[in-house]
């Protein structure tokens, strides 16, 4: 296995890494309306439970109010009943056509608290790319010694991982930097 295709495999696990920060980052509620805030609700689809997505469109009008308009008409209360039920501090409103979703205020401990949980999502991300640095450098180490490749080829290899890895890891920090910012905004 050449070097390269190493190097490769460990930035395409680490942009997966990346993905699924940016996955967690868009569920953390910031005081603005955003239709992944509703991404964990279920709602009960004629005795199955469905993610929210699939018996409603959500829209955004501004930015303190989430609209959901089900599918089916049958399904207003359900939606309403699961979005107050999924433990996520809305107040969903249902007008006979659609469900109204108010985004309430952050106070500043709420605010903070939200950053402390992001801040978790990052170190997670930066331990499990480091991961992800060390297995890949492991696999060079191994095909120098199943391989014979030489130890310069390994240590170059190394290297693009180690300059990879810097990259995400600066990738994670300047997320979640934007993540606080918009957190802390008023």
């Amino acid at each position: 296995m050449p070097i390269q295709d190493v190097v490769n495999k460990s930035q395409a696990a680490m942009k997966k890494t990346l993905d699924h920060l940016q996955q967690d980052f868009s569920k953390v509620r910031t005081g603005r309306a955003s239709a992944a805030i509703l991404d964990p609700v279920r709602v009960d689809y004629y005795g199955s439970p469905m993610p929210i997505s699939q018996v409603a469109s959500m829209a955004v009008p501004d930015p303190r109010t989430i609209v959901v308009q089900p599918f089916e008409k049958a399904m207003l209360t359900p939606i309403e009943k699961a979005i107050r039920e999924a433990d996520l501090g809305l107040n969903p409103s249902n007008d006979g056509n659609v469900v109204r979703v108010p985004i309430p205020m952050l106070t500043e401990e709420r605010r903070k608290d939200i950053v402390k949980t992001c801040k978790k999502f990052a170190e997670d991300a930066r331990i499990a790319i480091r991961n992800i640095r060390r297995d890949h450098n492991e696999m060079l180490k191994k095909i120098e010694k199943d391989e014979h490749l030489s130890e310069d080829e390994r240590k170059r290899g190394e290297g693009e991982i180690q300059k990879t890895t810097d990259r995400f890891i600066k990738n994670v920090d300047e997320m979640t930097e934007a993540k606080e910012k918009e957190v802390m905004a008023v």
